[in-house]
């Protein structure tokens, strides 16, 4: 081979290294013809993925993932519990994805239509592990994994590298990598029967135990409920997937207050499940060994296997939007203009707000609303993560004494105004009733649903 073919091959390869580009531009910037880019570009197939058609068509040169070939192959698994081939993902160089999501329920935006993605593809980003469960695996995992104790650290390489290796039970319904895949089938067929109903008090202390000896930073002292998920026998359910939040054992204002608010999130979702339209997660409250326990039904889990995608809006925002706004009645206009929801979800979702600011919810950010992909658009998936956190403790466990300040409607917003606060009232009122819920703050509650029928009559 001609010394000049392999100092052009070489250029080729730099020049692919820059990001995703066209057979014109590459041809240019090598100062060759576009037949003979192509015969090197026929060289170089295995190093490189091309995308779109005619004038679209992009070149990129393929990314390692830790030193290996890294095309990994997504699957998804159905409601039924089956995995399929979905699509392959393939890191480029210098940095940013490909992965064709055509074919998928997923709306695709305009620029990345024929599968290019500055980083990882939204609905990846969907499955990053944070919260306090994604530290509690961070330090479980972090040594063999070779990545940071703080998931925050990870970069995008890290993110997919764990996903591939250890990710079989992440938010919504995929499953990155052949060596995921295995595990999760592997994890299927030994499956042990879920936890019975009678065994549960017991075996949810000795879950919350483990949560707590894993010593994760940033339990509910934080504003952050400690918690685990379990799989359970409950008549009645559509699933035995359950997230588990627990409360502490010390005898303290702060973890009274905390046990509190679990028993109010249970209340918050069956009184917001009253609103126009709206479906709620379905949730029980437990009380044993000391603890208050919140358990609440994965909805994107079906029966024993079976997985539906998800994502939130905070992902959603950043792929589709792009709004520093936190306010989720703004960014539903946003989706509502670009078609990506339903009118009807667009009123149901404020309704939500104004429920949620009419209880006292002051952690209402983006992560807190999530939808499920139904053929290029979005549909609002069940509420979830709905308290008054308004009245949580600090972080050095004093509990304050606040008033509910309720936000009163532009003439415009008052016919949802005044159905979310009929819902906000009845809320109020049973946990005033409640006697799992601590007597000073059930006074509080009281105060509340008075407060709120004042303001509702003078509008």
């Amino acid at each position: 081979m001609p010394t000049s073919s392999l100092a052009t091959l070489e250029q080729l390869r730099a020049v692919l290294a820059r990001g995703p580009a066209s057979a014109s531009e590459l041809a240019a910037a090598l100062e060759v013809s576009v037949p003979t880019l192509h015969r090197l570009l026929s060289r170089l197939a295995d190093a490189t993925v091309s995308a779109g058609k005619a004038r679209r068509a992009r070149y990129a040169l393929v990314r390692p993932l830790r030193g290996e070939r890294s095309t990994l192959p997504v699957y998804a698994v159905d409601t039924a519990g089956q995995a399929h081939p979905t699509s392959q993902l393939v890191p480029l160089r210098p940095e940013g994805s490909w992965m064709d999501l055509a074919g998928t329920p997923w709306p695709v935006p305009d620029d990345a239509r024929d599968g290019w993605w500055p980083g990882l593809p939204y609905p990846l980003q969907q499955m990053r592990p944070q919260g306090y469960m994604g530290r509690q695996f961070a330090q479980v995992e972090h040594k063999a994994l070779a990545v940071s104790p703080n998931p925050l650290e990870w970069s995008d390489d890290d993110v997919l590298f764990v996903m591939s290796q250890r990710g079989t039970d992440l938010s919504g319904n995929l499953i990155v990598g052949d060596a995921a895949c295995e595990q999760w089938l592997a994890a299927k067929a030994a499956a042990a029967e879920p936890l019975p109903e009678a065994d549960i008090g017991d075996e949810y202390v000795a879950l919350a135990g483990h949560a707590i000896a894993a010593g994760v930073a940033g339990s509910s002292a934080a504003g952050e409920f400690p918690k685990f998920t379990a799989r359970r026998t409950l008549a009645g359910s559509a699933t035995p997937h359950v997230l588990v939040k627990f409360s502490g054992t010390e005898r303290s204002a702060a973890v009274r207050r905390w046990s509190d608010l679990l028993v109010c999130e249970h209340l918050a979702s069956e009184h917001a499940a009253a609103l126009p339209g709206v479906v709620c997660a379905r949730s029980r409250v437990l009380v044993h060994g000391g603890r208050t326990f919140l358990e609440v039904e994965r909805f994107d889990r079906h029966g024993a296997f079976g997985r539906s995608p998800l994502c939130a809006l905070d992902v959603l925002n950043a792929e589709l939007i792009g709004e520093s706004t936190m306010e989720w009645p703004r960014l539903m206009a946003r989706l509502a203009a670009l078609d990506l929801v339903t009118p009807e979800d667009e009123i149901r979702v404020q309704h939500l707000w104004w429920f949620g600011r009419l209880i006292g919810n002051t952690d209402m950010h983006t992560g807190n609303l999530s939808f499920r992909p139904e053929q290029g658009r979005l549909a609002v998936a069940p509420l979830y993560d709905m308290l008054p956190m308004r009245y949580a403790p600090l972080a050095g466990g004093e509990v304050p004494e606040r008033e509910l300040s309720p936000v009163l409607p532009l003439p415009g917003q008052r016919p949802v105004w005044l159905g979310a606060c009929a819902a906000a009232i009845a809320f109020w009122r049973a946990a005033a009733a409640d006697r799992r819920i601590g007597k000073d703050f059930r006074a509080m509650c009281a105060g509340n649903a008075d407060e709120l029928m004042r303001l509702r009559d003078r509008l």
